[in-house]
């Protein structure tokens, strides 16, 4: 275990390429399918992915159009000459021998992502994204002594995105990566699911006590944020521990073991001229008009920023508003309440939005989870949130008979107002029937009554409480607060 303080005289310097699967509907060379992930093995193939002699790539439109989506995402714009090259490295799933990708002339130079630590914001700046043609998966049987090649996702479609080596620490290159995930979610250029790999996370990592970068490791196709982060702080720790045995760093390709949580070496790292890049002959350069790129920006929805904006401007806070813009079902379902109480000039109502945000972020992932669906299953009805929040606002029910109308709500499509009348769940604010409960209360309670007279005001509770039992939770709790202290009075 390093001390903190022998970390602290080293400088980690971390860079990450991120490759994120494009959500086409065929592969990028190739008319077959470009959804593996229930599909049997080598059944999503052709002669393209095989690599069969003489068979002829032809490229996929969508991937272009969405590369060039996801250039805007990043702050960039795509360019408008590009063209593929060929990657020479030989592996049992690359059965061409080559990969099909883009070197020198990618489809997006430049570009930057802004990124919020402990409340301090950075900018990580964007080298390059470039499209490439996936590779096969080798599969190891356990207790085998051979190895099995699946070809379904050789030709998918991948955009990576390679950044600038300006993160320093696990914590900045965690929020990266969840960055990039937002982006190209909300830019609608992948499905961005972990769990299927749609996103995979390549990280480099060196450290130094001097300006200088030291040799970095590449761990790679980490596919969450935690082992993004984890993967980070162990090469931190390992590399300053050889270091500090007198030991050179290693330029190699590590993979990571989650189970453990350490870093494994695979092989060592090769440079860019080792792979005998060369322009690939049978693909033709991707060319834009300034026309068209105008055209797909204009297509471009709301950014994370403007998200991220409209969410805490309905009073969402930071930590609320991260958690809703991790499930898009939610912020569809925030952007069309906003949308509504825009329409009907209730945004001086501050108090509905902060509410149905409240609901929206926390209750209602509760209880799809509690009722083993999917958010997009639930029968949410924007206007529903807003009239529930009203009658909340108004003081018609209280804060437990919400949780309860909205509960039937989002299952069964209940309108709140009719439910709560048929199910009793309306609170009682007529100020005549809570008097007559009050003065009830304070017979039967003779004591409670005289110690609060007394200045023991922690017996007010008791009272309301005795105030809401007797009216089966109906009463106004305030007024009933407020009635027994004008009855009492103090």
């Amino acid at each position: 275990m390093i001390s903190p303080e022998l970390r602290a005289k080293y400088t980690p310097t971390i860079g990450i390429e991120c490759h994120v699967q494009l959500k086409t509907k065929t592969k990028l060379f190739s008319a077959v399918g470009n959804d593996a992930r229930e599909a049997p093995p080598n059944t999503l193939v052709s002669h393209i992915d095989f690599g069969l002699p003489g068979a002829l790539p032809v490229l996929n439109k969508q991937a272009v159009q969405l590369a060039a989506r996801a250039a805007f995402a990043l702050n960039s714009t795509p360019q408008l000459f590009s063209k593929f090259d060929r990657k020479h490295y030989f592996y049992p799933d690359l059965p061409m021998g080559y990969q099909i990708t883009q070197y020198d002339e990618p489809i997006v130079l430049g570009g930057s992502v802004e990124i919020v630590v402990d409340g301090v914001h950075k900018t990580i700046g964007i080298t390059r994204a470039h499209l490439e043609a996936d590779a096969g998966k080798s599969v190891h049987p356990v207790n085998a002594d051979f190895s099995l090649v699946d070809l379904n996702r050789a030709g998918t479609p991948l955009l990576e995105i390679v950044s600038e080596p300006d993160m320093h620490s696990a914590a900045e290159a965690k929020a990266y990566a969840r960055e990039l995930f937002l982006r190209m979610r909300y830019a609608d250029v992948s499905d961005a699911d972990l769990y299927y790999g749609n996103m995979r996370f390549d990280v480099n990592v060196s450290v130094s006590t001097t300006d200088q970068m030291g040799t970095r490791s590449e761990t790679k196709n980490l596919n969450s944020f935690r082992s993004v982060e984890k993967a980070i702080e162990y090469e931190i720790d390992r590399q300053i521990e050889a270091i500090e045995r007198g030991e050179a760093i290693l330029q190699e390709t590590r993979g990571w073991d989650d189970a453990k949580l350490k870093t494994i070496s695979q092989r060592t790292k090769e440079n860019a001229d080792d792979y005998r890049y060369m322009p690939d002959p049978d693909l033709p350069p991707v060319i834009f008009t300034a026309e068209e790129v105008a055209a797909i920006k204009a297509q471009m929805g709301v950014t994370v920023e403007e998200l991220r904006n409209k969410i805490h401007g309905l009073g969402a806070s930071e930590s609320l508003t991260e958690a809703i813009l991790d499930q898009p079902p939610l912020v569809d379902i925030l952007l069309a309440t906003e949308k509504l109480l825009v329409d009907a000039g209730q945004m001086d109502r501050p108090n509905l939005g902060v509410q149905v945000t409240n609901w929206v972020g926390q209750l209602i992932p509760n209880i799809a989870e509690e009722a083993s669906k999917a958010i997009d299953e639930l029968q949410i009805v924007p206007q529903a949130l807003i009239d529930l929040s009203i009658m909340y606002d108004e003081a018609k029910v209280s804060s437990t008979q919400a949780k309860a109308i909205l509960k039937e709500v989002v299952l069964h499509g209940a309108n709140p107002a009719a439910y709560a009348e048929e199910a009793g769940l309306m609170q009682e604010s007529d100020e005549g029937a809570i008097t007559a409960i009050v003065d009830q209360v304070i017979a039967e309670n003779p004591k409670a009554a005289e110690d609060v007279k007394n200045g023991e005001m922690k017996a007010i509770g008791f009272l309301t409480g005795q105030v809401m039992k007797a009216s089966q939770g109906k009463a106004n709790p305030a007024l009933a607060t407020q009635l027994i202290k004008r009855q009492l009075g103090i």
